[in-house]
């Protein structure tokens, strides 16, 4: 049994929130990724592969499973959010593919699907044994998703074709599953698929040369004439604001992983900065250095507190999208700055990817950019402001 012992980063102590079966599992999960993947990660990372053998550990720890029906115990959304800062603070790129496979591809199964969808592909998700993927984006539309969608959907009596293309799809490449959202070209609304890779028709070629979330497996997606059974149609995904429904759950978690992602820069930074000499003494001494670590930890701090509160308002049923942009856009915005600050106090070993850091400033740049742009979220939340779409 590991016992329970709040980050250090975590200046508000947050997680002496947690109930005690809730600190159990967070102390397994951290002690697991900081024994096992900690010390793999950065050759995975600079190879530009994903450590597949680390899926079915963590779905035994559960970390599959928290959120959905048949979750090994009841658990907050606060615990919720600080498993995927957990995963982010060693590996932004492993809080992702838990992001989409758990998040997105059976996010929309459980919030979009039927109960015999439900039951036919979440079991097998929660336990590492179906790989998800989520494809949504395009090659000629990113944020414009929502008119700029150009897959197709036909209906052909108990069958769907699916034809079109999709872009910077995580896990593509090895996914058993891809949520592919499509317009019908019956009646011109976007609609949920569950599409198994192995479908005739179906391709997904690796995107190279990306230089953040190097471990996520991004692909291309072809899709030529697939044609799946209708009972592979979610039942109640059948508009993009029923995609807005998954994107609006899992946005938050973008958020959390971009805390983890910072905390686990600043983590390296203060270790660093404590053993490091110069000038005959540790540079965690001198007062440049402590002013950057401190300007580090109130924006970790802010961040968390931001998130926290979003989540519990998500757990009470009261927060809508406003507030998940609100919280995704401060967080990757923070630790926007943070990995800056802790690359600069690491100086010329912060661009050495065995110091860690230079890993989580990369993943920074991603972070900041999916699961909605700082722009577009800025367009969320002032819509809200003012009453008026700002949007082109």
């Amino acid at each position: 049994m590991t016992a329970f012992t709040a980050l250090s980063a975590d200046f508000l102590g947050y997680g002496n929130d947690l109930s005690g079966r809730e600190k159990l599992a967070l102390s397994e999960i951290r002690s697991y990724l900081e024994s096992s993947v900690q010390p793999i990660v950065n050759d995975y990372w600079e190879r530009a592969e994903f450590p597949q053998g680390i899926v079915k550990p963590l779905a035994e720890l559960g970390v599959f499973s928290f959120g959905r029906s048949f979750t090994p115990f009841e658990n907050s959304a606060l615990f919720r959010g600080l498993v995927t800062l957990e995963l982010a603070r060693i590996d932004a790129s492993v809080a992702t593919f838990n992001g989409v496979t758990n998040g997105l591809a059976a996010g929309s199964i459980d919030i979009l699907g039927s109960e015999e969808q439900k039951a036919g592909w979440l079991p097998g998700l929660a336990s590492g044994d179906i790989v998800g993927s989520f494809g949504l984006t395009e090659p000629e539309s990113g944020s414009d998703a929502a008119r700029g969608l150009r897959t197709t959907a036909e209906r052909h009596g108990d069958t769907w074709v699916l034809n079109g293309a999709k872009r910077w799809i995580g896990n593509a490449t090895w996914a058993d599953i891809v949520i592919v959202w499509a317009r019908d070209v019956s009646d011109d609304k976007v609609k949920g698929f569950v599409v198994p890779t192995s479908t005739p028709g179906f391709s997904a070629t690796k995107i190279e040369g990306k230089y953040s979330l190097r471990i996520v497996q991004n692909a291309d997606i072809t899709l030529n004439n697939v044609v799946i059974p209708d009972s592979h149609h979610l039942d109640n995904a059948n508009s993009f604001a029923d995609t807005n429904r998954v994107l609006q759950a899992t946005r938050l978690d973008v958020a959390w992983s971009a805390v983890g992602n910072a905390l686990g820069a600043y983590e390296k930074t203060v270790a660093y900065a404590q053993s490091r000499q110069q000038f005959g003494k540790p540079i965690a001494s001198f007062q440049l250095i402590q002013e950057l670590l401190v300007q580090s930890l109130t924006s970790i701090t802010t961040s968390l507190a931001v998130v926290a509160r979003v989540s519990a308002l998500n757990e009470q049923g009261i927060h809508d999208d406003v507030q998940s942009s609100m919280a995704k856009r401060v967080a990757a915005s923070e630790a926007r700055k943070v990995v800056a600050w802790c690359r600069e106090i690491l100086g010329g070993n912060g661009i050495v990817l065995s110091h860690d850091v230079i890993r989580h400033f990369a993943d920074a740049e991603s972070i900041y950019s999916y699961e909605g742009t700082d722009q577009v979220n800025a367009l969320i939340i002032g819509r809200h402001i003012t009453g008026i779409q700002a949007f082109v």
